[in-house]
């Protein structure tokens, strides 16, 4: 008797960070079973990829979908959605909510909000803080957990960590790889009298080159002194980018599809207080600088950092406006167009936005296209032109900068454990997302 599976990708490219080729994939109680040549015959449901491209679910590993305390931006359900339209199979969430994700109670409450609300599969940071470094050796181990997320400016409360000592008291008590926002808290407060009331392209002047760059060389520094793993969040300037590249054996490097395809000043004087965001939107120069680092693997990995605002709130004048974006939905075409403009290799994304985060932290289960991992498929159509609009935006906020650009490349479908959760821009199967597992 011929093997049975419960669901064949029949026809399509199955595009891996190895490469690419044809292939058949059989999916067995939400795993793959066996990548061949298979009949119609053998599935209890055939998907005809023809044409299209399967890749290993994309895991956009920093998100914020803003429960609790801020669903008037977004909820757990809604920036699932958005990310299942987008081919998002699985997300990191960010602990910038109300509570704060600082202790195992607050972990819990969100590990119990996503259960059947959820679309894609989830974990969640713990925010690290001066209150709870020494718990977070046991906190970053606690099922749901991604890891330990720490801003070292832009940030309020206690999630807010600017003194060394503090971050290294951090660095000295976990062993997972930890995630920062690398913005010198000092050199902000410093530089305030620089924001123009009214005018959102002061907001790259004030958050500077050096602030960025001060901050992550004393993060790289006391990351060496106790042989810690620190991944850097959205890196957005040239020199950052050259420093890290050489102290590759401590730091991860992470870049956003906004700071690749947005420059000041342009996106300012098009977009205003919509292209707010922090670290800011930079200009040509460091934009290239990314691309390069993309191209010589300074960079590990892709992130949306979804940081969506409401119109009513985006509308205030610059500096009352809130800095963030939409990104979970977008991450994806955004990329697939670089790729067929010739800015990176389709197996090169495949390393960014599944592959480098199944390694950076050590994700079970998942990342790659291979026989016993979770059958999690980002379909696209390579060849596919298509619009993105704010009607087709799935956030609650309901808009994205990119509202009318043109791109090559679109999602046909979004496959999680072998099941069908999008395909052709409908939600078929709703809140079925589980927690990410690690080793």
């Amino acid at each position: 008797m011929p093997e049975t599976f419960d669901l064949v990708l029949k026809n399509g490219t199955i595009a891996t960070h190895e490469g690419e080729r044809a292939g058949d994939i059989g999916v067995k109680d939400g795993r793959i079973a066996a990548i061949g040549t298979f009949s119609g015959e053998q599935a209890g449901e055939t998907i005809d990829c023809t044409g299209l491209h399967i890749l290993p679910g994309v895991i956009d590993t920093q998100v914020h979908f803003r429960e609790p305390g801020l669903e008037h931006k977004e909820d757990l359900e809604t920036g699932a959605n958005a990310a299942v339209m987008g081919g998002v199979t699985a997300v990191f969430e960010m602990p910038n909510t109300i509570p704060q994700t600082t202790s195992s109670t607050a972990l819990e409450d969100k590990l119990n909000r996503a259960k059947g609300r959820m679309s894609c599969d989830y974990s969640f940071f713990m925010g690290g803080t001066a209150e709870n470094c020494e718990l977070l050796g046991e906190l970053e181990q606690l099922p749901g957990c991604c890891g330990v997320k720490v801003f070292m400016g832009s940030s309020t409360g206690s999630l807010l960590v600017s003194d060394d000592k503090t971050l290294g008291e951090i660095l000295k008590r976990i062993r997972r790889r930890a995630a920062f926002h690398s913005e010198d808290e000092d050199r902000l407060n410093d530089r305030k009298s620089l924001r123009i009331p009214g005018d959102p392209t002061s907001h790259p002047v004030w958050r500077d080159e050096e602030t960025a760059m001060k901050s992550t060389q004393r993060l790289v520094t006391i990351a060496e002194k106790h042989q810690a793993r620190i991944h850097v969040l959205h890196v957005t300037t040239a020199q950052e980018m050259a420093y890290l590249a050489k102290h590759k054996n401590f730091a991860s490097v992470e870049v956003t599809p906004h700071h690749l395809t947005m420059a000041a000043p342009d996106c300012y004087e098009r977009l205003g207080t919509y292209a707010q965001m922090n670290p800011p939107v930079r200009d040509a120069k460091h934009r290239q600088a990314l691309w390069e680092a993309i191209r010589n693997r300074t960079v590990d990995v892709l992130g949306s950092d979804h940081a969506p605002h409401t119109r009513e709130e985006k509308d205030k004048p610059y500096p009352q406006s809130p800095s963030g974006m939409t990104g979970v939905q977008t991450l994806l075409p955004l990329m697939l167009d670089a790729v067929n403009g010739g800015k990176l290799s389709l197996q090169r994304l495949v390393e960014l936005t599944s592959d480098g985060p199944r390694r950076l932290y050590d994700i079970k289960g998942k990342g790659r296209i291979a026989e016993g991992y979770d059958a999690d498929f980002s379909v696209v159509d390579m060849k596919r032109r298509q619009t993105i609009t704010n009607d087709w935006i799935a956030s609650k906020c309901g808009w994205t900068p990119y509202d009318g650009m043109k791109v090559m490349g679109w999602v046909t479908g979004t496959v999680i454990r072998g099941k069908r959760v999008m395909w052709e821009g409908e939600i078929l199967h709703r809140g079925d997302g589980k927690p990410v597992q690690f080793r």
